[in-house]
């Protein structure tokens, strides 16, 4: 319950910036006088930061424990957040993002490591479901509500609202955090960062966990974080706060699929089939989505919240990755697999933009260009779903 109370308000925040500038991407992308794909960029600037951030943060979290490492980035988080709501152009907000995405980067992995370390293997999955379902109320508050707060006082005072937040997240997590015992290798040694880096990396099973892990998840936030809100008011018309509703169905939904999954991960004890069957149903979502999500607005809100809900493996997903780390590369072995997971976000974020920002530059109109965006998620998705089916469920006896 300690970690849970000290880390959870941080990480409702996490979620919320990460998935917040779909809901208010026209009046930031106004203010800044920016396009698609400088817009994409900001998104992709705090997914990038938060990805290269894991490395230091695993070897931190592995040598010198949660607390201290969630202090001090967490200071640099606050910075950015009170940066990005007063920012004057796309430059400096691409950079507070970044600070935001640096102070993010150990929250998630420090609760992780605190998982892995304090209690018994079987309930890693189940807690992580939980506190994933918990701080998903980051993605609630950054859909319709944020639409409401932005409408009602502009963007840059609510976002003044949430720095603020955060700063008094960063006061609670050091203070309540506390270090586990520390445990070194084999040796009575501890690896250092590269040396690290190279035992995970001679783990051949992450390898056909890899491709799942930069998509799955990436595409997810993309849709939600990204492109739901431009898509409605683009594609169907809807004004602001409709469009922020019908984020709000579709974060609902990841909600209720991180607890669905983590009972159903908890129930039959393995994860492996729960993450390809939920993945291939996330991309058929996007293929109808391509297909018919234009022709229907009923279809389309429909179809988003049903992919939200069937691709939100990300917990079990880094529950069968943490099956196969030894017990002194718990911090570095996890905060790689969510390197992998934050890395793809960042250039699905990116690539995107620049994707729908060619494709209108090439004469196709919105409902065209998110279609073949869409299509592109799809084949991601079940390519990616092929070769997990490789990996095996458990680490060889």
């Amino acid at each position: 319950m300690i970690i849970f109370f000290a880390l959870l308000p941080a990480y409702v925040l996490s979620i919320f910036y990460r998935s917040f500038l779909s809901v208010i991407a026209a009046p930031v992308m106004g203010d800044l006088r920016i396009g698609p794909a400088e817009f994409g960029m900001l998104g992709a600037a705090w997914f990038m930061a938060f990805a290269l951030a894991q490395f230091p943060v695993g070897w931190a979290l592995d040598r010198l424990g949660p607390r201290r490492t969630v202090a001090v980035t967490m200071a640099v988080g606050s910075v950015g957040a009170f940066l990005f709501a007063q920012a004057g152009s796309a430059n400096t907000a691409t950079a507070a993002m970044a600070l935001v995405g640096i102070g993010c980067s150990p929250i998630f992995m420090s609760s992780l490591y605190l998982f892995a370390r304090t209690q018994a293997p079987a309930r890693f999955g189940l807690l992580t479901s939980i506190f994933i379902g918990l701080g998903s109320l980051g993605n609630l508050v950054g859909a319709a509500p944020l639409a409401l707060a932005a409408q009602a006082y502009g963007w840059r005072p609510t976002m003044l609202a949430f720095a603020v937040a955060f700063l008094l997240a960063t006061v609670l997590a050091a203070v309540l955090v506390r270090d586990p015992p520390e445990v070194t290798d084999a040796s009575g040694k501890h690896e250092g960062l590269l040396q690290g880096l190279k035992s995970i990396a001679a783990i051949g099973p992450l390898w056909l966990l890899a491709p799942i892990t930069l998509v799955g998840y990436a595409i997810i936030a993309t849709a939600r974080g990204l492109w739901i809100a431009p898509y409605m008011m683009q594609v169907h018309g809807l004004d602001g706060i409709a469009a922020g509703h019908a984020a709000l169905g579709m974060a609902t939904m990841m909600v209720v699929g991180a607890f669905v999954y983590g009972a159903l991960q908890k129930r039959a004890g393995r994860s492996k089939a729960l993450v390809a069957w939920g993945t291939v149903a996330t991309g058929i979502g996007f293929a109808l989505l391509a297909v018919i999500g234009a022709q229907s607005l009923a279809g389309a809100i429909l179809l988003f919240a049903i992919v939200g809900g069937t691709g939100f493996t990300y917990a079990i997903l880094m529950a069968h990755a943490r099956e196969f780390f030894p017990a002194h590369l718990v911090g570095r072995g996890m905060t790689f697999v969510n390197f992998l997971f934050i890395a793809g976000a960042g250039l699905i974020q990116w690539g995107s933009g620049w994707f729908v920002a060619a494709q209108r530059a090439d004469g196709r109109d919105a409902a065209l260009a998110f279609a073949n965006m869409h299509w592109g998620f799809a084949a991601l998705l079940l390519v990616s779903t092929a070769i997990y089916l490789a990996a095996p469920e458990r680490k060889a006896a």
